[in-house]
């Protein structure tokens, strides 16, 4: 939105400078005109109130100049000649027009009366009828909406510096200028170049090797042939697509930011169809219309037709909050689908379509009508009358020979789970009973009744009585745990009274029995009930005999004491019975049954797809202003009008296929964009390949190809790239081969001052730019450098949680109820994988891309920026990440150039630039690394390392934060 504002302030701008110009010229005979000065003006300040949609503040409409001599109820708007008389002119100036928003520039008021003032000058006769979606003939002739002109190569003074066509439609504008390709880069600075575009990660030194030694005439063409033969390819230029789907796994929209468990699956599918080269107009038709193109219902699906399915999740990357119950749920249902089209047009069209939902596009020839027919093609998939939620659009892909086990166990699953709830039902009965022990006996059976009465059955009395009670109140399945804690308690006290009474009992009948015996002999007995058997003597045997009750226990209290040994045995059994009361356990044991059998369920899979309910055809209709409240007349589905008119054999999107059993919108759209006829498509797609390898596009507004945007610097190659594009089979390797074996691409990056004089933002390509690497690529770089990246493809995407100081890193999350940290979990080598698997979250992006400018999916990425901020300092000398991973960096060279430090800097030196070290450069890196060695001497915090692995870590972190890291050239 902001580049948006931008641009539109550099339009007003440059209005105000030519208006100002003009109405300041002395030449007066250099008429205005309506088409060419005027009308872009009304159509910015007054046609959305006098003209569009019908729109007829005061009975004006303002299209046209001869409806403006007509008038409305004020009369003619303009007196040719007179703008002191006309009426227009008048309610501008007294602020009265535009009625809202900022007033008219007084540069463009300008413009207006000095038209008038020449006669209100016209250079064609008009139409004698326009309809409400008129476009005029000056939009109509605007450069992106002309169909692609094959245009032939042009001839140049150089021609041996052309070594693709593209190099003669640079190289004959520089030519223009006196100026020239300048020299070709060195073979390590092409390898390094070559691999980052491709695959977005480093050469390995046997790699550059590899093509350093080869010496043949086409040893880079064959470097560019194993770069794209890579599987890596797929997940970097994957990524480049990824960015403009607006992919995430999460679903955005407001702070719940649900996940999007299945949405992985269209990732993968996106860097699958690059690394085979799937055709370009095959790769959108499956993303608009796969569903379309397999007859549903889908089930038993065959490889491909799984693919098309999975490719729909292109038309589900928008975000969408309608499953997390938003507050204004039809609010939310609605902008999934302004959010979906502005997806589609800004990534396929180029064009921002979505500023034509509330009024005609301001700037390009989009009429409001357009926004809701275009809308009418993705309705029946997106039907928010009859919206389904992200779960109930996913489609299982689970077998039937796995469907049928996972139903034989989730059967038995119930059943063990029917025998629990028997048991929780026999539980609350019997603590029931335990309880109404408390109750006074006369109440009992009221008490009992009300517990059983359902809650709005009980009467007041009964509400009443359970008050009284809260123990009883509250039981419940859910708070029988609650219960086990008293039982327990009374187990203990029980067992505790049990011990109790029978030491009570025990010295009883033994102070009993002493005060029977003689006084002579108590010493005696008292030494006999001490002795052991076999050392007693016969006195001693006599007396005890005499007084068997001097060896009471509590094992022989039922001899002494029956009623007490009874008591006593009661209170045990009581405790163990209540000890063995433990529901919580048993349930607990149900439950864990139930789970393990569920857990050898065979896992349902789902994928993420768009499609449509057969034979339900919603109706789409035009929202006055935007509002879905105010429905007004119904539209029917249809590409762009400016489009339309300009194609010698229009297309026309059928409401119903009757072919098929969806509607066919989407998939009738599909094939029209990809016929080769549309102006737009390849265009765009071929501009934006030329972004990613050159640094900026032809157009440097990649999703804005109307008046807003930037103007193409090489109109001609544009439309000739585009031409050989959809002539040659779409094919995006073959584009990838042709690009990058140009003289063009294989330029060096030294700049001359001749040059920057000439051509000071290189808009002629005389010199390649000098690149920053992207967020992944950085990330994957510093992790493929160490030797540690895992470079398996595809798959569920890496988990990412917040650290303790609040930073998204890669790892396990583990909070507690409340979201407080708990103990670290250890995170197994997925935090190695490629950047592309990390979660993309839209409330928590991962640190060390955010700061490096990777895209905030609102609702997709139109172009990455590149900033230099201090933070990112910051984050390369103070973050987790570089510390843990300059340290592997030094695991590595030690390992691999063990007790030599000039080899350590060599290796650490081709890894991270793609070269080797000067002898200088290695006496310098060895001499910094021996100066690092007394500040780790006394270190106690280095976790086992030497002072020797610090020392070169620290060398190494330094590598990974240069800008000969971080920038290619």
């Amino acid at each position: 939105m902001i580049g948006r504002l931008f641009l539109a302030s550099l339009f007003f701008a440059s209005i105000c400078l030519n208006s100002t110009s003009a109405a300041e010229s002395a030449d007066q005979t250099a008429k205005l005109s309506f088409e060419n000065d005027v009308r872009k003006i009304l159509k910015v300040h007054c046609l959305h109130c006098h003209g569009e949609n019908g729109e007829m503040e005061g009975s004006l409409d303002l299209r046209l100049k001869r409806f403006m001599l007509k008038g409305g109820d004020s009369g003619p708007a303009i007196v040719p000649g007179k703008s002191d008389q006309s009426e227009l002119i008048a309610r501008i100036e007294a602020g009265e027009m535009p009625p809202e928003g900022k007033p008219m520039p007084d540069a463009e008021l300008a413009i207006l009366k000095q038209w008038v003032n020449q006669g209100a000058h016209n250079i064609r006769p008009e139409p004698e009828t326009i309809g409400p979606d008129y476009v005029a003939p000056e939009d109509q002739a605007f450069w992106s909406f002309q169909p692609v002109k094959n245009y032939p190569v042009p001839k140049v003074k150089q021609p041996t510096l052309v070594k693709q066509p593209v190099d003669a439609f640079l190289l004959s504008k520089l030519e223009a200028k006196d100026l020239t390709f300048t020299s070709q880069a060195d073979k390590t600075i092409l390898a390094r170049r070559a691999f980052y575009d491709l695959i977005g990660l480093p050469p390995t030194p046997e790699e550059l090797k590899q093509f350093l030694d080869d010496k043949s005439p086409d040893a880079y063409e064959k470097l560019i042939d194993r770069l794209l033969a890579s599987p890596h390819y797929g997940e970097r230029w994957g990524r480049h697509w990824l960015d403009v789907a607006g992919y995430a796994d999460s679903e955005g929209y407001n702070n719940k930011d649900q996940e999007r468990p299945w949405a992985f699956r269209y990732r993968d599918y996106v860097i699958r169809a690059f690394n085979n080269d799937k055709p370009y107009d095959q790769f959108l038709k499956e993303q608009l219309a796969g569903d379309e193109m397999v007859k549903p219902p889908y089930h038993k699906l065959s490889p491909e037709e799984m693919e098309k399915l999975v490719a729909t999740g292109f038309l589900r990357m928008a975000p969408d909050g309608t499953g997390s119950n938003p507050a204004e749920k039809e609010v939310a249902k609605n902008q999934v689908i302004i959010d979906t089209v502005d997806i589609v047009s800004s990534s396929i069209l180029g064009m921002t379509i979505a500023c034509a939902q509330c009024h005609d596009h301001k700037y390009d020839p989009i009429p409001q009508n357009d926004y809701y027919r275009f809308r009418a093609i993705f309705e029946p998939a997106l039907d928010w009358k009859s919206w389904r939620t992200p779960v109930s659009r996913r489609i299982s892909i689970m077998s039937d020979e796995d469907r049928k086990v996972a139903n034989e166990l989730e059967a038995e699953a119930k059943k063990v789970l029917a025998e629990r709830s028997e048991l929780v039902k026999k539980f609350i009965d019997r603590t029931l009973e335990r309880e109404l022990m408390d109750v006074p006996e006369d109440k009992r059976d009221a008490m009992r009744t009300a517990y059983k009465t359902s809650g709005k059955e009980r009467s007041k009395e009964q509400v009443a009585m359970l008050k009284e009670y809260p123990r009883i109140n509250r039981l419940s399945a859910g708070s029988l745990y609650l219960y086990d804690r008293t039982l327990q308690e009374q187990s203990g006290k029980a067992a505790q009274k049990a011990k109790e009474l029978a030491k009570t009992l025990v010295e009883k009948i033994e102070k009993e029995t002493l005060e029977k015996i003689p006084t002579d002999k108590k010493a005696l007995a008292l030494a006999a009930k001490k002795a052991e058997v076999k050392n007693r003597t016969e006195a001693q045997k006599q007396l005890l005999a005499e007084f068997p009750a001097l060896l009471v226990s509590v094992s022989n209290l039922e001899k002494f004491d029956p009623k007490g040994a009874a008591e006593i045995k009661h209170l045990k059994e009581e405790s163990k019975r209540l000890s063995e009361l433990k529901t919580t356990k048993i349930l607990t044991e149900y439950s864990n049954k139930a789970t393990a059998i569920r857990d050898k369920k065979p896992k349902e899979e789902f994928i993420r797809v768009l499609t449509e309910v057969p034979g339900k055809v919603p109706k789409t209709f035009f929202f006055n202003r935007g509002d879905f409240e105010q429905p007004k007349h119904e539209l029917q589905p249809a590409g762009l009008t400016v489009i339309k008119s300009n194609l010698k054999k229009p297309v026309e999107i059928p409401s119903v296929n009757k072919d098929i059993p969806t509607t066919g919108r989407r998939l009738a759209y599909a094939n029209y964009i990809t016929n080769g006829q549309h102006p737009l498509t390849a265009r765009v797609f071929v501009n934006r390949l030329w972004l990613h390898h050159f640094g900026k596009g032809i157009v440097a507004s990649p999703t804005d190809f109307g008046k807003l945007g930037i103007p193409p610097t090489h109109l001609e190659l544009l439309d000739w790239l585009a031409n050989d594009f959809v002539t040659n089979g779409w094919k995006i390797k073959r584009m990838h081969k042709m690009l990058m074996t140009s003289t063009a691409y294989m330029q060096s990056s030294q700049r001359s001052d001749d040059y920057d004089v000439a051509d000071p933002d290189n808009l002629l390509y005389g010199h390649m730019p000098v690149r920053r690497l992207e967020a992944e690529t950085i990330r994957d770089s510093i992790i493929a450098v160490t030797g540690k990246l895992k470079t398996e493809l595809y798959g569920e995407p890496v988990p990412v949680k917040e650290d303790e100081v609040g930073q998204i890193v890669v790892g396990l999350a583990n909070v507690d109820s409340a979201g407080r940290q708990k103990k670290n979990l250890k995170m197994d080598d997925r935090k190695f994988r490629r950047s592309i698997y990390v979660t993309v979250s839209r409330s928590k992006p991962l640190a060390v891309l955010d700061m490096f400018d990777a895209p905030k999916m609102e609702p997709n990425c139109e172009k990455r920026s590149s900033s230099t901020v201090a933070p990112q300092s910051l984050l390369m000398m103070n973050s987790a990440f570089m510390v843990e991973n300059a340290e592997l960096f030094a695991e590595r060279l030690l390992k691999e150039k063990a007790g030599n430090k000039a080899e350590q800097v060599k290796l650490a030196w081709i890894l991270t630039f793609g070269k080797e070290p000067s002898a200088e450069e290695v006496q310098q890196s060895v001499d910094f690394i021996d100066s690092q060695l007394p500040q780790f001497k006394d270190n106690k915090n280095a976790a086992g390392k030497t002072p020797e692995q610090l020392a070169l870590a620290t060398f190494c972190q330094a590598l990974l934060s240069s800008n000969a890291f971080l920038y290619v050239d």
